[in-house]
């Protein structure tokens, strides 16, 4: 078991990388180079939706200065456009300007390419329902509080009484 979780967090990673490089290379292919494949990837889950920066970050999973930093970098170029809330003046809400939106349709076409190239051939429907389940249990495992050693502390400390 030892082994198998190993390269399931390698794979995980690995993926993830080679993914990013995927974003990357549509960027370039469709000429735009004011945003990076991780902003890029921002932009496409805050979609057509209007949120917090905070909403953002519990959404995508996304580091919060990370985000932070990320979202000012897109409304300087004008991809994002942000607003003080009318109820909240500490929180901004961030949605999609014009020119995000044209970009947020060609990830979005990018996504459907892929789906439609999968086929059978590749990874299917039910396969991918499949794995999905499986790194929802593990996002599962992650978010326990027995991920973080609790437990094995508990365990040691039962073990040596």
């Amino acid at each position: 078991m030892f082994n198998e979780y190993l390269d399931s967090i390698n794979l995980i990673e690995r993926l993830h990388r080679q993914f990013l490089e995927v974003v990357k290379g549509e960027l370039d292919r469709l000429g735009v180079q004011d945003i990076n494949n991780i902003q890029a990837l921002i932009l496409y889950n805050i979609g057509k939706d209007d949120l917090t920066v905070g909403e953002l970050t519990n959404r995508g999973y996304y580091l919060g200065s990370n985000v932070s930093y990320n979202v000012r970098k897109m409304v300087e170029n004008n991809y994002l456009a942000q607003e003080r809330s009318t109820h909240d003046k500490r929180s901004v809400r961030v949605r999609a300007s014009d020119k995000g939106l044209q970009l947020w349709e060609r990830l979005d076409d990018m996504f459907k390419r892929h789906a439609d190239r999968m086929g059978n051939d590749s990874v299917n429907s039910s396969e991918l329902q499949q794995a999905n389940l499986v790194l929802q249990r593990l996002e599962r495992f992650w978010n326990s509080p027995g991920a973080y050693g609790a437990s094995v502390a508990g365990n040691v400390a039962g073990n040596a009484a």
